[in-house]
C-alpha cells in the first residue's frame, strides 16, 4: 500500500512541461521539494551517510545570494549586483516504488553554476554552464525498492567576477523526477515543425529519437497524433514495423493538418502532438510537444513577416532576475513582466544573453510573444576574468546542442543568436567559430535564421559577418549609422538587438529637460558629474556614450525601413550593471520599468508608438519650488494635439511634428492641478491630470490577483502607495512601511524599485521610494484567506485580503 501510495503521488504531481505527458509508462514529478541546503563546502556532502540533519530545509527553486547583504567587497562586485555568491550544497532523500524494468532519470532545469550531482555517492556527472538545461540516468545506482537514496549537489559560484550582470546562486529553476520504460521517447527526442503551409494545409514534420535500453533489438510502432485546443483529434500517422537495432534511432513522419489555425503574436493557437510508443498493444511510452504553425520571413523589401504579413518587431531586451526574487524562476513572476511589457505594446523578447527557463518560453508561446533565443556572451574571449571563456573550449558544442534540443519546438522562437558582442567579431577567430556554431544550429534546426548580435558596422573590420552564415545581420547602438548599412551589406537583412540604454529613476526629473547628459562621454573617463543621490531624470535626456536617447534611438529605427525591427535596452530593470554610477548604485538603470514592475515615463513614450489605444501621460510630477521653471511633457497618440492647463488655465496647445515623440510646455510653476486633454478632430480623446500633493497621510495597497493557487507557488504583487488626505500620490514620499501577514501566505519579497538602496528584499518592510514600494505575498499548500496589513509611523494603514484556493 506504502510504494501504491508513492506512485500515486508522482502521478498527481506530474509537471505541465511540455516535453513530458503523463501516462502509465512515462511518469514525470515535480522533484522541487524535500531538500536541504548549506551555504559553505562540506568535502564529505557528496556521501549518502554524510549527516545533513543540521542543515537548512527549504523548497527549490533556490537563489541563495539574493538572500545575502550587499556589500560592495562582495566579489561579484557592484556589476554583479553586489550580493554574495560563493558554495553551497544541496541534498535530498527519498525513495521510490519499484522500478524495475523502468530507467529513472533526474532533470535540472539549471543551477548556477559549476554543478556536480551524486547519487548514492556515485558522480553523475558535471555542468559548468549556469543557464543550461540538463539531466542524468539514476537508474544504475538507486537502492532497492523501499530503501532510502540520497542525491547530493555542489554548486560552485565562489570565482568571481564571472558576469556582467547579476546571476543568482543555487539550483534557481526546477526539478524533475522522470519515469520510463526501457524503449521511450529521448530527452528532448521530437523535432516537429511545419514546412508546407497555407490557409488549406499544413504538413506537419515530425522526427523522433527513440532510446532503446534494453540491450537488445526491439521492434515498436510508432503512433503520432496532432490534437487542437480542445484535445479533438486532427491528424493521425501510423509508422509500424520501426527496428530498434541499437540504442537510439531516429523516426521521421509527416501529417496534413487541414484547414491550420495560425500561431500569431494576437491570437497563439497552439496544438499539441502526442507520440505514442508501442511493442504490440502495450504502450511504452507518452509524449507531448506543443505545436505552432506559423511561418516567419525576412524579406529585403518587406521586412520581417509572420504568416505572409509585415510585422514591426517592437521587443525589448530581458535579463532572467525577478527582482526581489531574484533569479529564483517563478512562473507567475515571468507572466507578471510579460503582461506589463504586452500593455505597452512590446511584441518579442531578446533572451539576454542566455538560454531562459523552459517555463518562460512556454508563456510566450501561449502569450504570443515571439523570441529571439540567445547562446552566448563571451566566446573564447573573456569578458570577466571568471566567466565562460573558461569553458568555451571543451563545453561549447554540447550546451548549444543541448539548447536547440531543447527549445526548438516553441513556436515563440523565432530566431536563434549565436552570441552578443562577441570580441572574435574583430579578428579572424571570429570567422571560424561562426561558421561552427552556426552550422551546429543549422544541424538541429534548419527552419530557423540565424544572427549574433555584433557591433561592428564596418565589413572589413568585422570577421563575424564576414564568416558569411548569418542570416540576419543585427546590430547593437551606433543608430546613426544605420543609414549606410544597406550599402555597406548589400542584399542582407537587418534587426536592431539593442537600442538606446538610456538611463531613468522613477519618479525623478532634472531640469531642464533638453539638457542631453551623456554619462559617461566615453570609454577611457569615469563618470565625474551625475547626482549625489546615485539617480537619473526621466526626461529621457541621460545616456551612455555607446548609447542614445529612447526618442532619438527608436526614431531612427522608425524612419529605417530596411530594419525588421528593435530590442530596446532593456524592458525591465535588473539586478548588476548600475552604470553610470559606482557602489552604492546595485542595480540598472536602463529598464522602461523599474526593478520592482512600475513603469516609467518612457515606458509611454513606446506605448504612443507600439500601441493603437489611445495614450495620454503627463510628467513630471506637481512638487515643486515656487516661481521655479518646470518642464512638463506629454506623450500622447491618436490624437492631432495637446492643450495644457494649470489651475484652469489654459497654456497652449502643441502637435507632434514628422519626427516628434512628445510635446513640451516650459512653465512656472505654483501649486494646483495640471491637466492635459488630448483631442483628434476637435472631440476630447484623453485628459491627465497632475495635482500637487500634500503631506504624506495614508497608505494605499493594491493587489495585481486577489485569486490565488494554493499551490505553494502563486504570487500576488502588491503596489504601496503613499497618499496625501486627498488622495494624491505623494511624490518624494520615503517613509518606511511595515507589513504583517496573517492566513497560509507570506512576504516573498519588498522593493521600491530605486537602483542605489541598501535594503534587503527580504525583510518584511520596505522604504517607499518617490511614493511608492512593492511586496510580493507567495502563497503555501494550504487555502485560506491571506491579509497583509502595511503600517507606517504617522500614517493611516492599510489592509488587502487575497484568497488561496487549491
Amino acid at each position: 500500500m506504502p510504494r501504491l501510495l508513492v506512485l500515486l503521488l508522482l502521478l498527481l504531481s506530474v509537471s505541465k512541461a511540455s516535453f513530458g505527458a503523463p501516462s502509465p509508462a512515462r511518469v514525470t514529478a515535480d522533484f522541487n521539494k524535500g531538500w536541504k541546503f548549506y551555504l559553505g563546502d562540506e568535502a564529505g556532502a557528496k556521501d549518502a551517510a554524510f549527516n545533513d540533519a543540521a542543515w537548512r530545509k527549504l523548497t527549490l527553486p533556490h537563489d541563495w545570494s539574493i538572500e545575502g547583504k550587499f556589500d560592495e567587497k562582495n566579489p561579484a562586485k557592484p556589476e554583479g549586483g553586489g550580493l554574495p555568491t560563493g558554495i553551497g550544497w544541496y541534498r535530498k532523500t527519498f525513495t521510490l516504488p519499484t522500478t524495475a524494468g523502468r530507467n529513472v532519470f533526474i532533470e535540472f532545469d539549471g543551477v548556477y553554476k559549476r554543478s556536480e550531482v551524486w547519487l548514492n555517492g556515485h558522480s553523475l556527472g558535471f555542468r559548468p554552464n549556469g543557464y543550461i538545461s540538463f539531466r542524468y540516468e539514476l537508474t544504475p545506482y538507486l537502492r532497492p525498492t523501499g530503501q532510502p537514496n540520497v542525491l547530493a549537489v555542489r554548486v560552485d559560484n565562489s570565482a568571481q567576477p564571472d558576469s556582467r550582470w547579476y546571476t543568482g546562486s543555487g539550483i534557481y529553476r526546477n526539478v524533475r523526477l522522470v519515469t520510463t520504460h526501457q524503449v521511450a521517447v529521448d530527452e528532448w527526442g521530437t523535432f516537429v515543425s511545419t514546412r508546407a503551409v497555407s490557409t488549406q494545409a499544413a504538413t506537419v514534420t515530425v522526427q523522433t529519437q527513440l532510446r532503446n535500453a534494453t540491450g537488445k533489438p526491439q521492434t515498436v510502432t510508432l503512433e503520432t497524433v496532432v490534437l487542437d485546443k480542445n484535445g479533438q483529434e486532427v491528424a493521425r500517422q501510423l509508422t509500424s514495423g520501426v527496428k530498434l537495432s541499437s540504442t537510439a534511432a531516429t523516426v521521421a513522419q509527416q501529417l496534413n493538418l487541414k484547414t491550420p489555425l495560425f500561431w500569431s503574436i494576437t491570437k497563439p493557437y497552439l496544438y499539441r502532438v502526442r507520440t505514442t510508443v508501442l511493442a504490440g498493444k502495450t504502450i511504452e511510452d507518452e509524449y507531448e510537444t506543443t505545436l505552432g504553425v506559423r511561418t516567419c520571413v525576412f524579406d529585403q523589401q518587406k521586412g520581417f513577416l509572420l504568416n505572409g504579413q509585415p510585422l514591426r518587431i517592437q521587443g525589448v531586451n530581458q535579463h532572467h532576475d525577478l527582482g526581489a526574487l531574484g533569479a529564483a524562476v517563478n512562473v507567475r513572476a515571468m507572466e507578471r513582466q510579460l503582461q506589463i511589457l504586452r500593455a505597452m505594446g512590446c511584441n518579442a523578447i531578446r533572451m539576454s544573453h542566455n538560454p531562459p527557463a523552459p517555463e518562460l518560453l512556454d508563456l510566450c508561446d501561449r502569450m504570443g510573444f515571439l523570441v529571439m533565443d540567445e547562446a552566448f556572451d563571451m566566446w573564447q574571449k573573456k569578458k570577466n576574468s571568471q566567466d565562460y571563456h573558461l569553458d568555451f573550449k571543451q563545453w561549447h558544442q554540447r550546451d548549444l546542442e543541448d539548447q536547440i534540443r531543447r527549445d526548438r519546438n516553441h513556436p515563440s522562437v523565432f530566431i536563434w543568436s549565436i552570441g552578443n558582442e562577441i570580441r572574435e567579431q574583430f579578428d579572424s577567430t571570429g570567422t571560424r567559430l561562426a561558421r561552427e556554431l552556426t552550422a551546429t544550429v543549422k544541424r538541429l534546426d534548419p527552419t530557423r535564421p540565424v544572427t549574433s548580435a555584433l557591433t561592428e558596422q564596418e565589413p572589413a573590420k568585422n570577421f563575424i559577418s564576414q564568416a558569411g552564415v548569418l542570416d540576419v545581420l543585427s546590430f547593437n547602438y551606433k543608430h546613426a549609422d544605420y543609414p549606410k548599412l544597406p550599402t555597406s551589406f548589400p542584399g542582407q537583412h537587418f534587426l536592431a538587438t539593442e537600442i538606446a540604454a538610456a538611463y531613468e529613476t522613477r519618479g525623478h526629473y532634472d531640469l531642464p529637460s533638453d539638457s542631453l547628459r551623456i554619462w559617461p562621454k566615453n570609454g577611457k573617463t569615469k563618470l565625474t558629474t551625475g547626482n549625489a543621490d546615485f539617480t537619473a531624470s526621466s526626461y529621457d535626456h541621460a545616456a551612455p556614450y555607446w548609447g542614445a536617447t529612447h526618442e532619438a534611438a527608436w526614431r531612427a529605427v522608425r524612419n529605417s525601413p530596411f530594419i525588421s525591427g528593435a530590442f530596446v535596452w532593456s524592458g525591465f530593470d535588473y539586478l548588476g550593471e548600475p552604470l553610470p554610477y559606482p557602489w552604492p548604485a546595485r542595480s540598472s538603470y536602463f529598464g522602461l520599468i523599474d526593478l520592482a514592475g512600475f513603469p516609467k515615463d518612457a515606458y509611454y513614450l513606446y506605448q504612443s508608438e507600439w500601441t493603437d489605444k489611445p495614450v495620454l501621460h503627463l510628467l513630471p510630477h506637481w512638487n515643486w519650488r515656487p516661481g521655479q521653471t518646470v518642464d512638463v511633457w506629454a506623450y500622447y497618440s491618436q490624437a492631432d494635439e495637446v492643450e495644457l492647463f494649470l489651475n484652469g488655465k489654459s497654456l497652449g496647445t502643441k502637435k507632434k511634428g514628422a519626427d516628434d515623440l512628445h510635446v513640451m510646455w516650459r512653465v512656472p510653476y505654483a501649486p494646483g492641478t495640471l491637466q492635459a486633454i488630448s483631442r483628434h478632430a476637435g472631440k476630447t480623446v484623453l485628459t491627465s491630470t497632475v495635482k500637487t500633493a500634500g503631506p504624506a497621510a495614508k497608505i494605499e495597497l493594491t493587489a495585481d490577483r486577489n485569486q490565488l493557487q494554493a499551490n505553494g507557488k502563486d504570487l500576488s504583487f502588491i503596489t504601496v502607495r503613499v497618499l496625501d488626505a486627498a488622495g494624491n500620490l505623494v511624490p518624494d514620499a520615503s517613509n518606511l512601511v511595515r507589513f504583517t501577514v496573517s492566513g497560509p501566505g507570506f512576504v516573498a519579497g519588498v522593493d521600491n524599485g530605486y537602483q542605489a538602496s541598501m535594503e534587503s528584499f527580504k525583510v518584511p518592510e520596505r522604504k517607499a521610494y518617490n511614493g511608492m514600494a512593492l511586496a510580493i505575498i507567495q502563497t503555501t499548500d494550504k487555502g485560506g484567506q491571506i491579509t497583509m496589513r502595511a503600517e507606517a509611523e504617522g500614517l493611516a494603514g492599510a489592509s488587502v485580503a487575497l484568497q488561496s484556493k487549491p
